[in-house]
């Protein structure tokens, strides 16, 4: 065992926020108005997953639409196991939430003087706003970061990651942080104490060697919130996206599902359109059935890709409408105007994670959850395309103010000190190359095993996996890519389980043994540290 001393900040405040994307920057305005706020975020406080949302928001606001077609669509989608009263609120005060960002400064496209709708897949009605052609979640982000600049009870402490939650008789006082950019051997650690502690980190897309996400979404949220005893739900339901560029030395770059809504059609290697013969909205199909379609195409063709096709459309729309896009896959070549732009499926939104009701609390005293890292069931069992932006605002807002109703008043005293601890470390973990090694392997048998189609063999194969890493979990990590591993290990070993314990088909968790479905009873599988038995709500 290795002892060393080094010194450990404390710091006091009214609330904590875990996360700078929408969700977290939305509930830190609203804390901000009447108490002092820390947001930490891992990264710069722009890498997100937000910043990469590229097709829009979804609202009913359209003359065409009503809030009560966008709560069908969304049931429809979420493939029955949608919570309704939790889609009720999305789309009733989504409306709200976007005029309150048009107030804000908010450039939403629009047509003349009207704010622009498109098409997205199991949208029955145009209704998906967008900004800048396909750069609606940095046009959110600039919006949230200019008004929680400006709010001087706000602190935003960059490159700081979250270890672990502050518990004390059984409730939350706050989280323990790791400065990642620190350049010294000893950890540069501080324990932020809070009165109300809010996760909205995000997801959990880099368990998967394929993904849209950034690589700052390694599910901590949902591994850190697990190990002090939350209840986690729906971790089975991963998204995949259908449309992903695949091409030699790409990112894994997200094509938009408003490309398909504006009549961008899929192609097999052969150059075939294949989707009419797997489902009757052909591309407009769900994201699942799209993904699905997919593989099976690239199977069939021995392919490792299908193409997206818009070389039909009008040139000038399309760089208009998808500026970004276009300029990104000019940079590998890809003339999107002329060439037909090679794709496949990638591991996108989790639809699953930290249980919470409907103004954000766990089970855990004093913890709050919003956006992507929470469950209010939603989405369901499938989200429905450009809802995720809309969760964002809605929840995170309400989120806030929850905690805010409950603290608001309580004294507080604020200290900003330091004390020198005994660091105790445990087991001594591998070398760096090692872990590596270790972290890229579970993100390999995830994809392969665990991904877009499951069956129960493939799936008790990643278990058995994932159960000879289970040393990870016992190393004391003092770096942020130590504490990744340990999280993303975590996640993957949930999602399997969960995974595992659900036998039949629903929404984007496909199995290719499923079991007859029992649609008279909804169930949602959870899980909690210590507890081996799933339990069924």
């Amino acid at each position: 065992m290795l002892r060393y001393k080094y010194y450990m900040q404390i710091i006091t405040t009214n609330y904590l926020v875990i996360g700078s994307g929408v969700a977290g920057l939305r509930a830190a305005i609203e804390l901000g108005a009447t108490g002092k706020v820390i947001v930490v975020t891992k990264d710069i406080p722009t890498e997100s997953s937000t910043e990469y949302a590229q097709g829009g928001v979804a609202v009913a606001m359209s003359d065409e639409d009503e809030v009560g077609i966008h709560f069908e669509d969304t049931i429809k989608a979420g493939d029955g196991l949608c919570r309704k009263e939790a889609v009720k609120i999305l789309v009733e005060e989504g409306p709200a939430r976007i005029m309150e960002l048009i107030e804000w400064g908010a450039k939403f496209d629009k047509d003349g003087t009207k704010l622009a709708f498109t098409l997205e897949a199991a949208h029955s009605r145009k209704r998906v706003l967008h900004a800048h052609g396909d750069s609606t979640g940095k046009e959110l982000e600039r919006v949230l970061i200019n008004r929680v600049m400006s709010m001087h009870s706000i602190q935003r402490y960059p490159f700081c990651m979250a270890i672990d939650l502050i518990m004390e008789e059984g409730a939350c006082k706050g989280a323990y942080i790791l400065r990642s950019s620190a350049s010294t051997r000893i950890p540069d650690v501080m324990a932020i104490y809070a009165k109300a502690t809010i996760l909205a980190t995000g997801g959990a897309g880099q368990v998967f060697s394929r993904t849209t996400n950034p690589i700052v979404a390694t599910g901590d949220g949902i591994a850190i919130a697990y190990r002090a005893g939350a209840v986690l739900e729906d971790m089975e339901f991963v998204q995949f996206h259908p449309t992903v560029l695949f091409a030699a030395s790409a990112p894994h770059f997200l094509l938009t599902e408003a490309m398909r809504g504006e009549g961008a059609v899929l192609r097999n290697t052969n150059k075939e359109s294949f989707m009419k013969t797997y489902h009757p909205d052909a591309e407009l199909a769900p994201r699942d059935i799209v993904s699905r379609a997919i593989i099976s195409e690239m199977v069939r063709t021995k392919s490792s890709h299908v193409y997206l096709d818009l070389t039909h459309l009008n040139p000038e729309f399309i760089k208009h409408r998808f500026p970004m896009i276009y300029s990104t896959c000019l940079q590998y070549q890809i003339d999107i105007l002329k060439d037909m732009i090679p794709v496949s499926p990638a591991a996108h939104y989790m639809m699953g994670g930290v249980k919470t009701d409907i103004n954000g609390t766990t089970n855990i005293p004093n913890l709050f959850a919003a956006g992507e890292v929470a469950c209010t069931g939603v989405h369901g069992a499938n989200r429905l395309a450009s809802n995720s932006l809309l969760e964002g605002l809605v929840y995170g807002y309400r989120t806030g103010a929850e905690a805010l109703k409950q603290y608001e008043g309580e004294r507080e005293v604020f200290i900003n000190e330091t004390k020198d601890f005994d660091l105790l470390q445990g087991t001594a973990h591998p070398a760096n190359s090692e872990l590596e090694g270790i972290r890229e392997s579970i993100r390999q048998i995830m994809w392969e095993r665990v991904g877009i189609i499951r069956c129960g063999v493939s799936l008790n194969i990643a278990m058995e996996w994932l159960a000879q890493k289970e040393f990870v979990l016992n190393c004391n990590f003092d770096t942020r890519r130590g504490l990744e591993l340990k999280n993303i290990l975590t996640v993957a070993s949930l999602i399997t389980k969960a995974a595992l314990k659900r036998k039949e088909s629903s929404g984007a968790h496909y199995r290719t043994d499923s079991v007859v479905r029992d649609m008279s009873s909804q169930q949602h599988i959870q899980l909690m540290k210590n507890e081996y038995d799933f339990q069924l709500s």
